[in-house]
């Protein structure tokens, strides 16, 4: 679970790093959108075959840190359009 929750961090602030602009994103909120990015990295590594969902593999992570920088977009559009009302 600490394994988890670690590998959430890094994937969110890997995000965050490769994600244009500057975020306003807390910590905690970065370490959601990469456990959230974890979890689809993962489920889409077992529906191809090459770990569980889980489990640390190459193609787990990089899909991970994919649906991490799309999350952080769609957090980003979401909290703008709250500030803009």
């Amino acid at each position: 679970m600490i394994g988890f929750i670690v590998a959430g961090l890094i994937i969110g602030a890997l995000a965050r790093l490769i994600k244009p602009g500057k975020q306003d994103l807390g910590l905690l909120a970065t370490l959601l959108l990469g456990l959230a990015g974890s979890v689809i990295g993962g489920v889409v590594a077992n529906l191809l075959g090459t770990g569980d969902i889980f489990e640390l593999n190459v193609l787990g992570f990089v899909v991970a840190v994919i649906a991490a920088v799309l999350l952080i977009g769609v957090a980003e559009s979401l909290a703008g359009r709250r500030t803009h009302r």
